[in-house]
């Protein structure tokens, strides 16, 4: 063995330092997840079990079982049979628990039981992010991202893939008649044991007939229109690429453009980002105090596709509220309505029917158009971005980092909890974790712990 670096004799007697504290550098980020988790008042977070029982077997603290959270999602496991045997093994949480070494189940049940008061304690983390000013001079981007739920695309059924599958099954049971057909007609050229295993595979399909029926009977009761059986709250949602999808849930955040910290996220199960907006830009302004929020205006018509006029192309007049078509004509409000859980206003004109130009506009007796409560929100974000057309690549790159670091510490499953409740729980631990990584690789674990304790 000459000429290596040589290991000790596992034979040999050691002495290992004494106390705990000697087994961690100071600028170990674990010190930073104690110290953060100690300056937090539980109780008022929303902690149970933090008064003292006073009869049945002691309970660990929640500060203890909140600390290993961090600590595995800060360390990518988030597993609770994968925690349990950290606190066995990793010198780490042996110091950060005090040798304590829970069980699976109390672990898991503490993120269970827990989930608002987790949420709160990552909004806190935020209002310490903003104590430090690091959101003094960035504005904030907001996206949205879709994450994989438990359920597979196979036990998720809308509309449009229960007809396929039933038709699918439809022509595999009229493939297995017409086999069966050429085996009369073959007589006893055919071997019994085909027989009666394309009879198997008819009643098989015909059970599965019956199944389908029964689960589309509760999809047509549900507001969406969709079921999912491993995972009720997850849904199919179309991705950024052309024909895919995942069922899942889409996940919003408000980045900031200078560290890119979280300011703020929600888990939702509705496909589209278009209703988020509003919301998000709220609670982003909430946290930061900012009024510099970047997102592109959706055109969601495919009016432009068939090569007629979009709704860009009319001009609302807010001083007379109608709008302006390419013809110069007004389009008047004539009443408000609600579609999808959104309030909307509608307009148009009589004068289509003698337009030089109605062939490039509609089909129908009159171009109408509606616009959203909330459409000015919109159209200022938009009239921001036309005069700064490097925010869009700037908010895509200011998103983009913490999803797509995010979904790698979750691996290929992403997420690992079930319903939506829940879900928002695992997010907040992921978001939590990544707002401390990150103010520990811009401040360093030290300031972070003086901070914290100020």
């Amino acid at each position: 063995m000459t000429r290596f670096v040589v290991g000790d004799d596992r034979s040999q007697s050691t002495l290992f330092p004494e106390r705990l504290e000697d087994y961690l550098s100071e600028d170990n980020p674990v010190r930073a997840i104690d110290a953060f988790v100690d300056e937090l008042d539980l109780a008022g977070l929303g902690f149970g079990g933090i008064e003292r029982e006073a009869t049945g077997r002691p309970a660990y603290h929640p500060a203890t079982l909140l600390k290993i959270y961090v600590y595995g999602y800060l360390n990518r496991v988030q597993s609770s049979r994968r925690l349990e045997r950290e606190c066995q093994r990793n010198i780490e949480l042996v110091w950060l628990t005090g040798r304590l070494m829970p069980d699976f189940k109390t672990i898991a049940d503490f993120r269970k039981d827990n989930g608002e008061a987790i949420r709160r304690v990552c909004r806190e983390f935020v209002v310490l992010c903003r104590r430090l000013e690091l959101f003094s001079e960035a504005s904030v981007a907001i996206d949205g991202s879709k994450f994989k739920a438990v359920n597979t695309r196979d036990r998720n059924f809308t509309q449009a893939k229960m007809q396929r599958r039933l038709a699918q099954i439809d022509e595999s049971i009229a493939r297995y008649l017409s086999q069966l057909d050429s085996a009369d007609r073959q007589g006893g050229a055919v071997p019994e044991a085909k027989i009666t295993r394309l009879n198997e595979k008819i009643a098989t399909l015909r059970e599965e007939i019956q199944r389908l029926n029964g689960l589309n009977t509760l999809m047509m009761q549900t507001e969406d229109k969709q079921i999912s059986l491993t995972d009720p709250d997850a849904r199919s949602m179309a991705t950024s690429g052309r024909g895919s999808g995942m069922v899942g849930y889409n996940v919003q955040s408000a980045v900031d453009t200078k560290h890119h910290l979280i300011v703020t996220h929600e888990v939702t199960n509705v496909g589209s980002d278009r209703s988020q907006l509003s919301g998000m830009s709220e609670q982003a302004r909430a946290a930061i105090g900012s009024e510099a929020i970047y997102l592109p205006k959706p055109m969601t018509s495919g009016l432009d596709v068939k090569g007629r006029f979009g709704k860009q192309d009319f001009v609302y007049v807010a001083a007379d509220d109608v709008y302006l078509c390419p013809a110069g004509e007004q389009l008047i409000y004539h009443y408000t309505n609600e579609e999808d859980g959104k309030t909307l206003r509608r307009y148009w004109t009589n004068a289509c029917q003698g337009c030089t130009l109605k062939g490039k506009c509609t089909t129908g007796k009159e171009r109408r158009i509606s616009r959203w409560e909330h459409e000015a929100v919109l159209e200022a974000v938009q009239a921001r971005l036309d005069r700064n057309p490097a925010k869009m690549r700037l908010r895509r790159q200011t998103v983009e980092h913490p999803f797509g670091t995010i979904k790698s510490w979750m691996g290929s499953t992403h997420f690992q909890m079930k319903t939506l409740k829940h879900v928002g729980t695992e997010m907040a631990l992921h978001v939590l974790a990544y707002n401390m990584k990150r103010v520990i690789s811009i401040l360093g674990v030290g300031a972070l712990m003086e901070a914290i304790r100020a």
